[in-house]
């Protein structure tokens, strides 16, 4: 005897195949030059390393899918932002409607974690107001190498009690990571996915589509939008 599905069947498999669809987020990456923000992303997408990357210009779009509780897909939508002080003005192009940032220093440079500061208080002013902020130090692989080798010798600069105490106040995810060992890469964008409402990002499903935004690897020249100061050619960033 053949079965027939129920109404009820027929909606909970429906509703089943609805939330399994990867829901887009859209995260920016922002921080000072050669913190290691492309190295943690491509760490994180592709799974690579490379020990002399090329500095960002103006940003990079990659993609990447992230499971959460089992049963939620999460596909990331990251842009990579060049870190020069001069494409600073471009930097309310990406994060605008962004779900989550990732604010990076370096631990080994205290003065990282000062221009990372300054990005937080400015997402926090402008950026989306349901936004999560991970805030990241990177170059743990640096600090255990010199701990190693001698150990009368600290390259830190940055404490992670101090880093650590900061996040808290300011309501931030906080994790040290190395994108050389990937210690700490996976977890970084896991506790973001899991941070980030899943009704909000149902009812914002549509993501982040941007023009140009439809590869898993690429990079935007913005060069030829902006000039040495990095204005855009009608003179605003936005």
């Amino acid at each position: 005897m053949s079965s027939t599905n129920t109404p009820t069947q027929t909606t909970t498999a429906i509703t089943s195949s609805v939330d399994r669809r990867p829901v887009p987020v859209k995260l920016v990456l922002l921080g000072e030059s050669a913190v290691g923000k492309s190295s943690l992303v491509v760490r994180f997408v592709n799974r690579e390393y490379s020990e002399n990357r090329e500095p960002t210009i103006g940003a990079a779009f990659l993609t990447q899918k992230c499971t959460v509780d089992d049963d939620k897909i999460v596909k990331f939508e990251i842009w990579d932002t060049a870190g020069q002080e001069r494409f600073h003005s471009l930097a309310p192009m990406y994060y605008r409607n962004a779900q989550a940032a990732i604010v990076m220093y370096d631990i080994t440079k205290a003065s990282t974690l000062d221009k990372a500061k300054g990005w937080v208080k400015e997402l926090q002013r402008q950026a989306n107001s349901q936004i999560v902020i991970a805030l990241v130090g990177n170059k743990l692989d640096l600090v255990e190498e010199q701990s190693t080798d001698d150990e009368n010798s600290n390259s830190r600069q940055v404490t992670y009690e101090e880093a650590s105490a900061y996040a808290s106040e300011a309501g931030l995810l906080f994790f040290e990571t190395s994108a050389k060992t990937s210690v700490n890469v996976d977890e970084v964008f896991t506790e973001i996915a899991k941070n980030i409402p899943f009704d909000y990002l149902i009812n914002n499903r549509n993501g982040s589509r941007v023009a140009g935004g439809n590869s898993n690897n690429a990079r935007l020249d913005l060069l030829r939008e902006a000039g040495v100061n990095g204005q855009s050619s009608n003179g605003c960033a936005c």
